[in-house]
């Protein structure tokens, strides 16, 4: 009752701050047998005198003899302690916890609606990065989609290009805007409303994280699937708040961490602390986890797709960690037929056949290497007369996971025509 009425009063207090000291005793209420007495490694139990002091002290309803056996006491059913209990038990939703795994379906746009510019970019520049933000900028106005999706960002929501959302679906702020912000006269001026879907959380990665996670298990605690987007430096998510990322597996969350400058950045005048060669091998030990590393923004779009897919129809429990680049450079068209095989993570991207070709080699690469692995292979049919396939690896664990699956599979069925994983389909023989 005293820690009730001191915050009560505290929460009744209005027009300066208000602070609750309070005093605590070591085994308050233990009288002679523990108060105020550090006798926790000694003290095994409490003699019959020491149990009818502590029923004395806190007037509990015992008889000594009941004090004294350590018996249990129930208030009447009808005794306010009782009503309360179950008050609280059917507002939490009944005496047994449960999890709820599935929420009403939410459908997911076509992905030529938001993502066609990203599959036949014809040899635009832009980076992924951008390609993203444009693709979450018309997820946005979906009808049915658009509700649901919640923009994540810890500072940053400039540096990737986020500030045509100020305007569009405005920055959460449960009191409003109640400020002049210094960009007032620009067209993307910073906007804080009730109704805003972005949550920018300040420079608190483990405040973003929350978010996410909160958002992530919606469709558990309240029924409601949402989609978060977490976007972030790569560098600042597995290394700093890789617990959290537990946690929220643990959670079973289902939605979108974007490591954003995972390639090669333009940042690189602030150190080492945005050379990330870790994120992907730490996402990779999760279980539920989909972890991915494009390196084309049409890749990106299929993974988007398949994810979405997976859990806001299929309301499977996974989220996916994708990495993002913030340098600008062509975006080829996506080859033909290829999905299935981006979402699997392998798929020939090219082949470069000279007219009279000495050797043959395969090549392979993720993210932003890959570009590298592409020039490599011109340079050898050029200089060389090298024919070389390159591959686009957009998940080497997702390959793994994959692979180990077959390889357990056809262990355990001896019997049976083995199965083979698509690593090997791929890379079985040399395709000409």
């Amino acid at each position: 009752m005293k820690i009730f009425a001191a915050y009560h009063a505290a929460a009744q207090t209005r027009g300066r701050p208000t602070v609750i000291l309070a005093q605590t005793k070591k085994g308050y209420g233990m009288g002679e047998a523990g108060q105020g007495r550090m006798t926790t490694h000694q003290q095994k139990k409490l003699e019959r005198e020491d149990l009818i002091g502590f029923r004395n002290r806190f007037d509990l309803p015992l008889t000594d003899e009941q004090a004294a056996s350590l018996s249990f006491y129930k208030p009447a059913d009808d005794s306010p302690e009782m009503r309360y209990l179950r008050a609280r038990r059917e507002a939490l939703g009944g005496f047994v916890p449960a999890r709820r795994s599935e929420a009403t379906p939410v459908a997911v746009p076509p992905l030529a609606r938001y993502g066609e510019f990203a599959l036949s970019a014809d040899g635009k520049e832009m980076s992924t990065t951008m390609a993203f933000v444009r693709m979450l900028t018309a997820l946005l106005k979906d009808a049915q989609l658009g509700p649901r999706v919640v923009p994540i960002v810890a500072d940053e929501a400039r540096t990737f290009g986020m500030a045509n959302l100020f305007k569009q679906v405005g920055i959460y702020s449960f009191n409003g805007q109640t400020y002049e912000p210094e960009d007032i006269g620009s067209v993307l001026s910073y906007r804080e409303a009730t109704d805003g879907q972005i949550l920018e959380e300040g420079i608190s990665e483990a405040g973003a994280i929350s978010s996410w996670t909160a958002a992530a298990t919606s469709y558990s605690v309240h029924g409601q699937a949402m989609l978060p987007f977490y976007i972030y430096y790569s560098m600042f998510g597995f290394q700093r708040i890789g617990d959290l990322i537990w946690a929220a597996a643990d959670q079973r969350s289902r939605g979108f961490l974007l490591g954003a400058t995972a390639g090669r950045t333009t940042l690189g005048g602030e150190g080492l602390q945005h050379q990330d060669g870790s994120s992907l091998l730490q996402a990779a030990a999760v279980p539920n986890c989909r972890a991915y590393d494009p390196c084309f923004a049409g890749e990106f779009a299929v993974i988007l797709d398949h994810g979405m897919r997976q859990m806001m129809e299929r309301q499977d429990d996974v989220f996916y960690y994708v990495t993002l680049m913030n340098e600008n450079y062509p975006q080829p068209s996506l080859p033909a037929g290829v999905e299935g095989d981006i979402v699997k993570g392998l798929y020939r991207f090219t082949t470069q056949t000279p007219s009279e070709a000495k050797a043959r080699v395969r090549l392979v690469g993720s993210g932003t290497i890959l570009r590298e692995v592409i020039a490599a292979a011109e340079l050898l049919a050029a200089d060389w007369s090298i024919e070389a396939e390159v591959w686009s690896a957009t998940s080497f664990s997702e390959l793994s996971r994959e692979a180990r699956e077959v390889e357990r599979y056809n262990r355990l069925h001896p019997g049976e025509t083995p199965r083979t994983s698509h690593l090997q389909q791929c890379l079985g023989v040399i395709r000409r």
